[in-house]
């Protein structure tokens, strides 16, 4: 039998479960990881996941996750570039490959939200982080994929990987800096920016999510390092070890997923979807005051 620590600490392990599941499967998803992991919280009243150093701590462990699920996704692919970026340095940069010109593509793509997170991160949270402004945010994200499906349809030759180019790693490498907004999907914005810039739907997708790794890892890192300047306390490890597996199985399904039906699919879904939770968390904040 189950003395009411254990039970109080099942419990927190199922919540830290149900928030790494839907970290993992928002971040991939376009529908923005930072709104849901934001909201359910404040619907159920889980503080102890998003205040303090417990927080800083879960959502360290919930980035480490989806960290881990796309470097074991495209661990083939991370050889070549990791293997193409440090090649490149004997070689001219007109001769190099294709693996390693998407090495330094990727850290161009890094830049501009590795720097503006570096600067921002304390501001949008404490100004945007806001039940309303994520609210107002998701709405945003949802314009900003439709947009992105007015411009597919309307001009149909779209590039793929392969021809990937600096152009379109910076428009997606500044639209990645409109995700530090919580509410503003990563994935939804980067996906849309590669639209923008004449990428198809899943090569858009495919490089959005490589551009994940480096920004989850500095994420993660960096939030680890505010925790271990503090004193800890809080969350259990068994809470933050739930939270760090159920993240990283439900990224690597949802990358699975999204990229097989981005070949065929839209992105029409993931906008009603996120104009109808928007709505509804617009409302929740006006009713709750």
């Amino acid at each position: 039998m189950f003395d009411s620590r254990g039970i109080e600490t099942v419990l927190e392990f199922f919540r830290a479960c149900v928030l790494g599941i839907i970290q993992g499967v928002t971040e991939f998803f376009p529908v923005s990881s930072s709104g849901h992991v934001a909201i359910v919280p404040e619907l159920f009243g889980w503080k102890e996941f998003t205040s303090g150093n417990s927080g800083l701590a879960f959502s360290a462990v919930l980035h480490l996750g989806t960290l881990f699920a796309i470097c074991v996704f495209f661990r083939s692919q991370w050889v070549k570039l990791i293997k193409g970026f440090f090649s490149s340095f004997r070689e001219k940069p007109r001769s190099w490959d294709q693996n390693q010109k998407h090495a330094w593509l990727l850290v161009l793509a890094t830049i501009p939200a590795a720097v503006s997170g570096f600067f921002l991160s304390d501001f949008v949270e404490e100004k945007l982080g806001k039940i309303l402004m994520v609210g107002l945010f998701l709405a945003c994200g949802a314009i900003l994929m439709a947009i992105a499906e007015v411009v597919i349809r309307r001009w149909s030759r779209r590039r793929t990987l392969s021809e990937l180019n600096i152009r379109d790693s910076l428009v997606m490498g500044i639209f990645q800096v409109f995700a530090l907004a919580p509410g503003l999907s990563r994935s939804g914005a980067t996906i849309s920016g590669g639209v923008f810039s004449g990428l198809d739907r899943d090569s858009a997708a495919s490089f959005s999510f490589l551009m994940l790794a480096p920004i989850s890892f500095g994420a993660g890192s960096y939030k680890l390092f505010q925790m271990l300047s503090k004193t800890w306390g809080g969350i259990g490890t068994a809470a933050l070890t739930g939270g760090f597996l159920s993240s990283a199985i439900s990224g690597l399904l949802a990358v699975r997923f999204l990229l097989r039906f981005l070949r065929r699919g839209t992105l029409t879904p993931f906008i009603f979807y996120s104009g109808f939770v928007a709505c509804a968390t617009i409302i929740f904040a006006l009713l709750r005051g």
